[in-house]
């Protein structure tokens, strides 16, 4: 039976934390928790459970999980975030993976419970995560905030059954904090790399996501909970874009 680390990063994660490391719990022979110096009782939580915590210098998401895995010791490694904990089903298919012997990388859905409704459309679902990997064979990459999975060549990867389930925002107040963060983050990235956001990507690239993930992605299934998902989500688009064309004005966002 092949050893498995989960890697986790974590900031004031003292909501979340618990309820992903009871969710680990028979699969995991490793935990690292790399703590971007919280002010909360994250530590003290983590104490309960045997985990490997340390603190690094939080310099973005893909540089955070790329440090986090290079302290894995083992050579296959689940990546969770703290908001996140598997499904019993999801929990079970790694398990019996486990017992056969890994191979390369596993994929599965994440399903994200928004204000405590679960969102099965809107663009937000089935939402595939390649979060179980061969670190030998690849490193964390993309463009902050949105990380992803990159292999040095092409492989065979093996979706799961399951959810991983992720607890995203707690209110709408949550959601509206995340979206300034985060704009501001992608907004920065974008202007690093170069990228151009002209009046017409401005204005129409919000307009655009909200008819495809509200009507082409079922966003109204999903109720008053859906409404709200696609609309602060094209929302976004546009503070993003907006953020993107201040800063190649020279002006803070």
């Amino acid at each position: 039976m092949d050893k498995l680390s989960v890697s986790i990063i974590t900031f004031n994660e003292e909501r979340n934390i618990e309820r992903c490391l009871v969710s680990i719990e028979g699969i995991a022979d490793e935990i690292i928790v790399v703590d971007s110096f919280s002010t909360d009782n994250t530590n003290i939580i983590c104490e309960k459970y045997n985990v490997i915590f340390s603190t690094n210098t939080f310099e973005g998401y893909i540089e955070q999980k790329n440090h986090a895995l290079k302290r894995c010791s083992n050579r296959f490694v689940l990546s969770l975030d703290a908001d996140e904990a598997l499904s019993e089903e999801l929990k079970s298919a790694i398990l019996q993976e486990k017992e056969k012997g890994f191979e390369n990388g596993y994929s599965f859905n994440r399903l994200t419970n928004y204000c405590g409704s679960w969102i099965r459309h809107s663009g937000w679902y089935p939402d595939v995560k390649l979060r179980l990997i061969d670190k030998e064979k690849g490193f964390w990459s993309g463009l902050n905030p949105h990380d992803k999975f990159e292999f040095f060549e092409k492989t065979k990867i093996k979706h799961l059954a399951g959810d991983l389930f992720h607890y995203s925002y707690h209110s709408i107040e949550d959601h509206h904090k995340q979206v300034e963060y985060f704009t501001t983050i992608g907004a920065k990235s974008y202007f690093d790399k170069g990228r151009k956001a002209g009046l017409l990507l401005l204005w129409f690239s919000p307009v655009a996501k909200f008819i495809r993930d509200y009507f082409f992605n079922l966003g109204f299934l999903d109720g008053k909970a859906g409404w709200l998902v696609c609309t602060i989500s094209a929302g976004a688009t546009y503070k993003k874009y907006h953020k993107l064309r201040r800063l190649k004005k020279g002006l803070e966002i």
